[in-house]
């Protein structure tokens, strides 16, 4: 018989919740059996327990790894203040896990969780459920394959709504920094500027972030990135600009574009132009599915959470392979990377080598 696999379930009403259901991923799995849940919020651990039917509650997390002893757990919360503290307790005896994004608040957090998994060897799947998708698989042959012709630039945005500007970049940035990386190779420097009202930020403007991200300052954010192979990314967002549908990448070549939205199932789109004009003459955006540019999405099952469940399928899969997920730890820390980079380089005031020298958030040294 296949190994069945030991699932805790970490979250904290009130504080981050169980993520983007990184609760109920795990009644989609029959490889794995839900053995406990921790929760520090008395109400919001009788509801889940109840919710997930778990034959054990624990109001610290500590509690479920040493008492329910899970092979895999998932870290739930939003919020950013515990996930180095959570994963190192999981990393420490021996438990994989699957958590929400951002990875952690910091470099210095993100350097002692890799270090973490790397001495006991747990597998970690950070959850940008885009990295799972089979269009993004679509994308990437499409652009091998030369279809834009030789990569020349990246644009990125934000939602750009009430979040825009620093949060935005923590909280939603992170899904388009993450799919740069992926597409167009490491990132090697960073210039950036950070505006509030118009003006430079300063010391003065930093304040805690919302969800425990940390110092957070900024509703204006240009930064650009190098990176491999002589490419260049861009990522802009403005509080309040009011275009959330602009949420995404778009990968500019040589030949025409592909523009890539964020979701498991997302909006992607193609131009054969090389002009980048659609209009000008006859080009248009073509639909692009998980079988290619033009033709119908073959995949109909698709189901809420399925992002999840194939980045669960993987993370199992990457244990039994002794190989690392699809969406690792040291992506999670490269994301935090090009996020910190946007602040160092405003702070400094010129462009930053990448990685960073400084491994604390930026906007403390200000």
């Amino acid at each position: 018989m296949d190994k069945k696999y030991r699932v805790g379930v970490i979250g904290h009403t009130g504080r981050g919740d169980y993520g983007h259901g990184l609760d109920t991923v795990w009644l989609s799995m029959p490889q794995c059996e839900i053995v406990g849940v921790a929760d520090a919020d008395p109400g919001g651990l009788k509801k889940t327990v109840k919710k997930l039917n778990a034959p054990a509650g624990f109001s610290d997390y500590r509690k479920l790894l040493e008492k329910a002893r899970p092979d895999i757990v998932g870290i739930g919360p939003r919020w950013l203040d515990q996930h180095r503290d959570m994963v190192l307790a999981a990393a420490e005896r021996g438990v994989h896990m699957y958590m929400e994004k951002p990875f952690c608040r910091n470099l210095e957090e993100a350097d002692q969780m890799v270090a973490a998994c790397e001495q006991s060897g747990a597998k970690l799947a950070i959850a940008h459920q885009t990295r799972y998708s089979p269009k993004l698989q679509a994308v990437r042959q499409l652009i091998e394959d030369g279809r834009i012709g030789d990569v020349l630039e990246l644009r990125g945005r934000g939602k750009e709504d009430h979040r825009g500007g620093g949060e935005d970049l923590w909280v939603l940035g992170s899904h388009i920094m993450n799919l740069m990386h992926y597409l167009a190779g490491e990132p090697r420097w960073c210039f950036a500027s950070v505006l509030q009202q118009g003006l430079p930020v300063t010391g003065e403007h930093v304040q805690p972030g919302k969800e425990e991200i940390g110092p957070l300052a900024g509703d204006m954010v240009h930064a650009m990135y190098g990176m491999d192979h002589g490419i260049t990314a861009y990522f802009g967002s403005h509080r309040n600009a009011g275009a959330s549908a602009r949420f995404g990448l778009q990968v500019y070549g040589s030949k025409g574009v592909v523009e890539i939205l964020t979701g498991y199932m997302p909006s992607v789109f193609f131009l054969d132009d090389a002009t980048w004009s659609p209009g000008r003459g006859d080009s248009r955006w073509i639909p692009v599915s998980s079988a290619g540019i033009g033709q119908p999405e073959p995949l109909t099952d698709v189901h809420h959470g399925a992002g999840n469940v194939a980045a669960c399928k993987d993370l199992i899969a990457a244990i039994e392979q002794d190989r690392q997920p699809e969406c690792h730890p040291y992506e999670g820390r490269m994301t935090v990377e090009m996020i910190a980079a946007v602040f160092e380089s405003h702070r400094q005031g010129e462009p930053v080598k990448i990685p960073l020298e400084t491994r604390r958030n930026p906007l403390t040294l200000l």
